[in-house]
């Protein structure tokens, strides 16, 4: 059975994702649900939750508001929130019951806009597709409904597109900072993490964009397109120890498990040889993968790609070490912690 979970806990799913993109952004978000989406995503997978204040809400919907789709209801809940607390937009995202009854999201963002007079953004998040899925529809959202106006580009300024606690592992965007400023970096707006929604809306002032996860991809494809802003591919957020640690390994037969532009980057790193092959839970794309790399689909995959190789280093969220002790793996092994895996950070 694919994605049967024997040996590792559930993974962040893709409202978790889409929530935490917008989480600092200065809005109203609410999560299309009972209550429960809502308690995963910030209890569990959003850690700016317990020091970073957000408006973040739970629709409350009941048997009754489901089967009848009351969505007059949610949106007076809505408009009541937003008089009482502001919010410079709203979000509504989708969670697995109005994805089961097919709730209007579009009619949503009618409703909603009318009645609190601000932009407002419905994800059609389903609650079945991993963290990366809900990010990737965020952010060409967000950058779509807000990036609009050309501004005169400012010499040297670079966006970063794609980092979140999920992706990056960091729940500060301080943390990140440092390690830009540290590669000589210092023009840079980090988006969605200690930025505003100001900065979106003047992203054409950037003279390039860094993408650092396959979901940002997207949209920097739309922002070239739209104000030609060239982007290239990065990720320089791995820990200094990792690096180090792995490098010793350079010439043995290594498998890297991170998210693809991560798992790639530390490819990179260690010595970019044909030995490393980098495998992925979530999203994978052909254009950026090396003969042999590997999206995993479900825990047996990961089994039987070690059953059937002897890699002498694999570098992965422990969460994945007891599988990988009972496929018969016996190298060295490096915890490299991936929150949309483990729920583990870094600072």
């Amino acid at each position: 059975m694919k994605k049967f979970l024997k040996y590792m806990s559930p993974f962040a799913p893709d409202q978790s994702g889409a929530c935490s993109v917008f989480y600092e952004l200065g809005g109203l978000i609410v999560i299309c649900d009972a209550g429960g989406c809502a308690g995963n995503i910030c209890g569990f997978d959003e850690p700016r939750w317990f020091e970073k204040k957000s408006a973040v809400f739970s629709a409350g919907l009941r048997d009754m508001d489901a089967i009848m789709g009351r969505d007059d209801k949610l949106i007076e809940k809505l408009s009541l929130a937003h008089s009482q607390l502001g919010g410079n937009f709203a979000l509504i995202v989708s969670t697995p019951v109005p994805a089961i009854i097919a709730t209007d999201l579009k009619s949503l963002e009618r409703m909603g806009e009318k009645k609190l007079g601000i932009p407002c953004i419905a994800i059609d998040t389903t609650g079945t597709n991993y963290y990366d899925k809900g990010e990737e529809k965020a952010w060409y959202r967000l950058f779509e409904r807000f990036a609009k106006e050309s501004f005169e580009k400012k010499d040297g300024k670079i966006g970063i597109i794609g980092a979140t606690p999920m992706e990056t592992g960091y729940k500060n965007s301080s943390s990140l900072r440092n390690q830009l400023e540290s590669i000589g970096l210092h023009n840079f707006v980090i988006y969605s993490m200690g930025s505003t929604i100001d900065d979106i809306q003047r992203a054409s002032e950037c003279e390039k964009n860094i993408v650092i996860s396959l979901a940002g991809l997207k949209a920097a494809k739309y922002l070239k397109d739209k104000f030609n802003i060239p982007y290239e591919i990065a990720f320089p957020f791995i820990p200094e120890d990792i690096i180090k640690k792995a490098s010793d390994y350079k010439d043995k037969k290594i498998l890297i498990i991170r998210s693809q532009f991560a798992g790639n980057e530390l490819r990179k790193q260690i010595g970019n040889g044909k030995n490393i092959t980098c495998a992925t839970w979530f999203m994978q794309d052909n254009d950026y993968a090396n003969d042999g790399d590997v999206k995993l689909n479900g825990e047996d995959d990961l089994y039987e790609l070690i059953k059937n190789e002897e890699f002498d280093l694999i570098i992965a969220d422990s969460d994945a070490l007891s599988l990988i002790k009972d496929a018969g793996f016996k190298g060295d092994f490096i915890d490299y912690p991936e929150f949309a895996v483990s729920g583990r950070i870094f600072d």
